[in-house]
């Protein structure tokens, strides 16, 4: 009976914390939707329910003369949220591509000929270690000498060996996963080690590729202080944009949460396209 009762607790302080975290994560994404449809009047209103639900924040990121709860506010908004919006999937999505490319031919290399052996792995976490704002200086003074200051090119390469890192350290505990007994055999009958990577290898990490590569596109879509410090004009991102939304009377906050909502949907529209093989690249260590 003392092991029904035990049990019993157990499962309700599980389900219990279940909740607890639900609510706190949720909370915040909650308190933004309802900011969003918010006028000027109730933006510091403790209220999660709008007295008078608007869409002018909304309208105001497309159309940025359209004032936002009628004559009160104009906004301070000169330009829509289109280029920024397709700059930010520019630079992220190329971006992702070559540090997770980048990162598996090197995760790859360390795990089967080590590569550097454990130093590279300590080093490269290492770097992430220190603060971003510690490569500012000297990451300005390097890009205008080169030309790459608001640039894509600039952007993108940046991207790229900023979660490189993580590409390397995340794709080697996937290919550590593989048994090497499996290629192997296939280099015994004759396979070439191009063919056993591309035969083998790469299938076989597919959902950790995957995985990989939307933990590190949500890093680069997300990613503000070195698209500050790049951007100038002709590359701002999402990120950035956000924090230029300043009025005279203040902090446009309905307009940075409408804007927030709105930068939420490409990350979730691909992670809905590649859930199946999410599944498989966090589920990935069973496979032995």
């Amino acid at each position: 009976m003392s092991d029904v009762v035990t049990r019993g607790v157990m499962k309700s302080i599980r389900y219990l914390l279940i909740i607890v975290v639900s609510v706190w994560t949720l909370a915040p994404v909650a308190w933004m939707v309802s900011l969003s449809f918010k006028g000027p009047t109730e933006w510091y209103s403790p209220n999660i329910i709008p007295i008078q639900p608007i869409i002018d924040n909304y309208v105001s990121l497309f159309i940025p003369t359209n004032p936002i709860g009628g004559s009160y506010f104009f906004t301070s908004i000169t330009e829509p949220i289109t280029k920024p919006l397709i700059n930010s999937l520019i630079a992220a999505g190329l971006g992702t591509i070559f540090a997770v490319l980048i990162g598996f031919l090197a995760a790859y290399g360390v795990s089967r000929y080590r590569a550097g052996g454990t130093f590279v792995i300590f080093f490269t976490l290492l770097t992430r270690m220190l603060p971003g704002a510690t490569f500012v200086a000297p990451l300005m003074v390097f890009y205008a000498s080169i030309g790459f200051v608001d640039t894509y090119a600039g952007l993108i390469m940046l991207y790229a060996a900023v979660t490189l890192t993580y590409a390397i350290w995340l794709m080697k505990g996937f290919i550590d996963e593989i048994p090497p007994e499996w290629e192997e055999a296939a280099l015994l009958e004759g396979a070439s080690p191009w063919t056993v990577l591309r035969k083998i290898t790469i299938p076989l990490t597919k959902g950790g590729l995957v995985a990989s590569a939307l933990f590190i596109f949500i890093l680069n879509w997300s990613e503000f202080l070195f698209a500050l410090v790049i951007s100038v004009t002709q590359v701002t991102t999402l990120p950035v944009q956000i924090s230029t939304y300043v009025s005279a009377v203040g902090r446009m906050y309905g307009t940075m949460a409408s804007l927030g909502l709105v930068a939420t949907i490409p990350s979730l529209v691909l992670g809905y396209l590649i859930q199946r093989h999410l599944v498989t690249g966090f589920t990935f260590g069973r496979v032995r």
